[in-house]
């Protein structure tokens, strides 16, 4: 489809605070013109009809490491646009491309198969920058990360890292490791942001790690710390931390196995919509049978088995990622937390956007946006993905008609 206008007619439009029954949204060069009650008259244009169905900005995923078959880890440029087509059917229309925790060379040559990726003609998610999991975090709290590969920061390595590529947007670092906290001043000072993550740190240590520009806690409550006993004394953790301090925003798995309801109804109660990102954190099995998979790189990458809808260990000791698309996410925490469908779609789209600082052009459904748009029933079923006005998926598959008003 062209990027001549185009009008979405017949939806209930979700805004950030409200809905707009019976709503249309007027599109225009691939950016929003117009969204309002009623009809938008405009002498000619592509008429989408929503079918009485929910318009919202495209999702955007913070934290993904693969999808389709396929990671970020690969070593192909392939893998990296399987992995875009894979979530855009599934209403993602922005995603962070995440590395995990690896050698120096095969993080720089993500870092490269991601340039090239981001100049190809990306079939589906376009992609907003780099994540770097690691490799600098806590051994007890390492999760599914390689521990062949965890150290503590190494200015000399960081500082090659950084210098292959201006693609990264955000670095993962637990903050109690020696080195981190001058690591961390130096990527917000680039404009780069730290995160907190895969950690075994105190209260104070979030609170220093907080005052030197780590505003952003990876996946809440997995692989961190809480209430633990020094020298017999108790001491708050990562996540008590994370609670206390306002301004420290928070990211959840929300696939309905790493957290339970209560878990995400106790988030949201204290956090905040305004503070609480939804990520998928997707392996490769993600839109895939389940059975044996592969975190990480094909060739040499953990062993895991999928079953239950998440991704474990051989040993099912632990989850070792998940298996989610951005819609479960949604339709978790609408169905099984309970939490309103405006939250629940703020927190896929304007949080995110907001917290990657894209929130200027995407996110929400405002005049002079891009027009990364889903189309959803009530049952979160993606019936159409758009992004910046281009149709990259339609569940029918088939092109739909230009009508004329």
């Amino acid at each position: 489809m062209s990027k001549s206008a185009i009008r979405i007619v017949n939806g209930n439009i979700i805004t950030p605070y409200r809905m707009i029954k019976n709503g249309e949204l007027l599109i225009q060069h691939g950016k929003i013109e117009a969204v309002c009650e009623g009809k938008i008259d405009v002498e000619a244009a592509t008429v989408i009809d929503a079918k009485g169905q929910y318009i919202a900005p495209g999702f955007i995923e913070m934290h993904v490491h693969g999808g389709g078959g396929a990671d970020f880890m690969d070593g192909t440029v392939d893998a990296f646009l399987t992995v875009a087509e894979t979530h855009a059917r599934y209403g993602t229309t922005a995603l962070q491309p995440t590395i995990l925790t690896s050698t120096k060379e095969q993080i720089i040559q993500s870092l490269a198969l991601y340039d090239q990726a981001a100049s190809s003609s990306i079939r589906g998610s376009r992609f907003l920058g780099v994540h770097i999991e690691g490799p600098y975090f806590s051994m007890r709290q390492r999760g599914a990360q390689d521990p062949r590969y965890i150290r503590d920061p190494d200015p000399a390595e960081y500082m090659e890292i950084l210098a292959s590529s201006q693609s990264i947007k955000r670095w993962s670092i637990a903050p109690e490791r020696a080195g981190a906290i001058a690591f961390g001043r130096l990527l917000s000072d680039r404009g780069i942001l730290p995160s907190i993550a895969h950690t075994d740190a105190l209260h104070a240590d979030v609170m220093e790690a907080f005052d030197n520009g780590y505003t952003l806690v990876t996946h809440l409550y997995s692989a961190m710390s809480g209430v633990t006993r020094r020298n017999a004394y108790r001491h708050g953790g990562v996540i008590e931390a994370a609670f206390l301090l306002d301004g420290l925003d928070v990211e959840i798995i929300a696939d309905g196995k790493h957290l339970p309801a209560e878990l995400l109804q106790l988030i949201y109660k204290i956090k905040g919509a305004d503070r609480t990102a939804l990520i998928t954190d997707a392996m490769r099995a993600a839109a895939m049978p389940e059975g044996p998979s592969i975190l990480g790189n094909i060739a040499d990458g953990m062993e895991v088995l999928v079953e239950d809808g998440v991704a474990k260990l051989p040993d099912r000791k632990a989850f070792a990622g998940s298996t989610a698309t951005a819609d479960r996410l949604v339709r978790t925490m609408v169905k099984e937390a309970g939490i309103s469908l405006i939250d629940a779609v703020r927190m896929m789209t304007a949080t995110p956007a907001r917290i990657l600082g894209v929130d200027a052009s995407m996110g929400t459904l405002v005049a002079g946006n891009d027009a990364d748009v889903v189309i959803f029933d009530d049952n979160i079923t993606i019936e159409m993905t758009m992004v910046k006005g281009e149709i990259v998926y339609h569940s029918s598959g088939s092109a739909l008609s230009d009508v004329s008003n």
